[in-house]
């Protein structure tokens, strides 16, 4: 005789373009409610949202009650031949990125593909990857929707000015010579960035 199991739990459902992209950074495409309680499993600090238009309340309630700090970098969409990324933008988003107590963090757009991963190919930039391999990592998200001025920027961005800025600001060692060495974050030192509480 055969034992009937119900199952309880709802399945777990990742949003579209999902990915991990490091440890404790992950990005992907607009969550939908469906995808919240796959995103609960990441516990996630922080969530880096890439559009310009506001963040819906239901995604906001969520983001809420689970103390999760939405950070909101507005880039608007482009199409191949218009509009320009704006690089101020991107570096601000890649502090937050880097910023440890930011972890775990979601990087999203709408689809994940084109503003996501523009900022993930700059990234990739900074943690010394080949331009080749971050190019490969921006077409297998974007699929035939690549386009060659995400590329470009990502190939043009001044990563120098950003690794200056981690090195010599955000980042100070305290008590040098004692047996407790702490990290101090410079608050007053960095620019803000454009961060929506909720």
């Amino acid at each position: 005789m055969g034992v009937i199991v119900e199952e309880t739990e709802e399945p777990l459902v990742p949003p579209t373009n999902f990915s991990m992209v490091d440890e404790c950074i992950y990005r992907s495409g607009f969550p939908d409610p469906e995808n919240f309680s796959f995103l609960q499993t990441l516990g996630l600090k922080s969530v880096i949202y890439l559009c310009p238009e506001p963040y819906p309340e239901e995604n906001a309630e969520f983001l809420r009650s689970n103390n999760v700090r939405l950070f909101q970098f507005g880039i608007e969409g482009t199409k191949e031949s218009s509009g320009t990324i704006p690089k101020k933008t991107i570096t601000e988003a890649l502090k937050v990125i880097l910023d440890v107590r930011n972890h775990p963090v979601l990087i999203h757009c709408k689809r994940g593909k084109h503003r996501t991963g523009t900022l993930v190919g700059c990234l990739r930039k900074l943690q010394n990857w080949c331009l080749n391999a971050a190019f490969e990592e921006y077409q297998r998200f974007a699929g035939a929707k690549s386009r060659t001025t995400d590329m470009r920027f990502i190939e043009a961005f001044d990563i120098g000015r950003l690794r200056h800025c981690l090195y010599n600001i955000i980042y100070q060692y305290q008590r040098y010579g004692s047996k407790k060495r702490h990290l101090l974050y410079n608050e007053e030192s960095i620019q803000q960035p454009l961060i929506k509480s909720l």
